[in-house]
């Protein structure tokens, strides 16, 4: 069996759209027990960093923390970064796991979850926003809530599962 790693994120998972709070967790050990979360929008700028109690040096524990936002993001997208801080006090990062995020809320004011849409043959964003929103000028909501499937707004396929922000 493979050992553990330092921390692992169990949630959210690469690309998750998320609320705000920003729910986090998963398995680690720092140093005394403690390592870091951290947000960040889509251009590395500092949403929020909080500490989170997790096992202790060389034990393994879960963790969770919920990491208020102060406010709407200016970017849909965004990185979660859990680490443990180096304990000779230089402030240097250990074990930094970077997960790709969206902000809901930026997509979608008082966002509270999504739907799931499988494309049919004929579909475009912009009908499906139609059929979602009443607004086939929000098929760009759509666009950046499935970036990690989605390259080219022009370009979807049928089977493709998509996430629709509500």
């Amino acid at each position: 069996m493979a050992p553990f790693p330092p921390i692992s994120v169990r949630q959210p998972r690469a690309h998750d759209i998320v609320d705000d709070p920003v729910e986090v967790c998963g398995v680690g050990t720092g140093f005394e027990g403690v390592i870091s979360a951290r947000v960040r929008d889509g251009k590395g700028v500092e949403l929020k960093e909080v500490s989170i109690k997790a096992g202790g040096t060389g034990i393994w524990g879960n963790f969770h923390a919920r990491i208020d936002l102060p406010g709407v993001p200016n970017t849909a997208r965004g990185t979660l970064e859990v680490f443990e801080e180096s304990s000779g006090g230089g402030g240097g990062e250990m074990n930094k796991v970077v997960v790709p995020i969206v902000f809901g809320d930026k997509l979608v004011p008082g966002y509270v979850g999504f739907a799931q849409y499988t494309v049919e043959s004929g579909d475009t964003l912009s009908s499906i926003a139609q059929q979602f929103y009443g607004d086939a000028d929000k098929s760009r909501t759509i666009f950046q809530a499935n970036r990690d499937q989605i390259d080219d707004p022009d370009l979807i396929f049928p089977g493709q599962v998509l996430r629709i922000p509500q």
